[in-house]
């Protein structure tokens, strides 16, 4: 059976895979665009960059594609209202935010005709997006990458939020890597899509450096851990050299430029050291992942990644039982 495609707003997606929006400059221009081109939704991550940047960007992916882009936000930003206004007037397709709750994010996404993506982990989150107005939500589980709100699993998470969320598309998150679990997702648990992240690291498209991606590729199972953030959350990441001298107790602080967020422990700059990770110094820097990552083995162009997804899903036994019962 044929994947359906995802409608969100007045926007429509050929494939139901939102990319999901990796800061700070992970997931840019480059990935978003060549995401919207193959038919998905190309997410920009627009939280630990200067509005200017951020909006430079969204600018460069709406020259580079026809396709969707949307933008990340994180509400736990101290600039999040800044980055919402540079975003709308960029052009950005649509808005989606996590990491704590915005009400007015709904009015501002509605009177500009921008629909709003609500991130949440949990039923009661999830009702209370809806009801405000979102146009789509998000169900995001354990198994994602970077911050996480919950320690529930997908399986047994998505299917409470389905119970609770049934006038906006409900996309399923974290952990997604293959084809068989789009389909399982969609076919089986009723999602009208997925949000993947981790799996476009490890794309052409990309911007990240070649020792990130290599950090990825080199991943165990056993190597994917939690950490606690300085943003009071904890984090999956991939350990290496700055998460064994956490681990051990050991005080790190760093010089923090930023003051990013609304609220934070200071215990060590997380944006300078997701940036080094990016930049290469994945010792020191902090390698946020998925739970599967160890999966992924290749680093394909966007185009082919999405292609052999879409392949592998509509293949499964689940999408081809969906085909039956009509």
């Amino acid at each position: 059976m044929r994947l359906p495609q995802l409608q969100i707003g007045p926007f429509v997606a050929p494939v139901p895979i939102i990319q999901g929006g990796m800061s700070v400059r992970l997931s840019t221009s480059s990935l978003a665009a060549a995401v919207a081109d193959a038919g998905g939704i190309g997410t920009i991550g627009g939280s630990g960059i200067p509005v200017e940047e951020l909006a430079a960007d969204i600018r460069r992916a709406k020259e580079m594609t026809k396709g969707i882009i949307a933008v990340n936000i994180m509400f736990a930003v101290r600039n999040f209202a800044e980055l919402v206004t540079a975003s709308i007037e960029a052009g950005v397709d649509m808005i989606a935010t996590g990491a704590g709750f915005s009400r007015d994010v709904f009015k501002v996404g509605r009177d500009a005709g921008v629909p709003i993506i609500s991130i949440v982990s949990s039923p009661q989150f999830a009702r209370l997006a809806e009801k405000s107005g979102a146009d789509a939500i998000v169900v995001e589980s354990v198994e994602a990458g970077g911050h996480l709100g919950t320690m529930e699993r997908l399986r047994d998470l998505f299917p409470e939020v389905r119970k609770v969320v049934s006038k906006v598309p409900l996309i399923a998150a974290g952990g997604i890597t293959e084809g068989r679990e789009i389909a399982e997702m969609i076919f089986k648990y009723g999602a009208d899509g997925v949000q993947m992240a981790t799996r476009f690291v490890l794309t052409e498209e990309c911007d990240v450096a070649d020792s990130y991606k290599q950090a990825y590729l080199n991943a165990k199972a056993e190597d994917i851990v939690l950490m606690d953030s300085p943003v009071g959350l904890p984090g999956r990441a991939i350990r290496n050299r700055l998460i064994e001298r956490l681990e051990a107790g050991e005080t790190i602080r760093d010089r923090c430029p930023w003051v990013c967020l609304k609220k934070c422990s200071r215990s060590f700059c997380i944006n300078d050291r997701l940036e080094r990770a990016r930049l290469g110094e994945v010792d020191e820097g902090l390698v946020f992942t998925g739970e599967n990552v160890w999966r992924c083995e290749d680093t394909p162009p966007v185009a082919d990644l999405m292609e052999r997804l879409v392949r592998e899903a509509e293949a499964t036994p689940v999408a081809e039982e969906a085909a039956s019962s009509g």
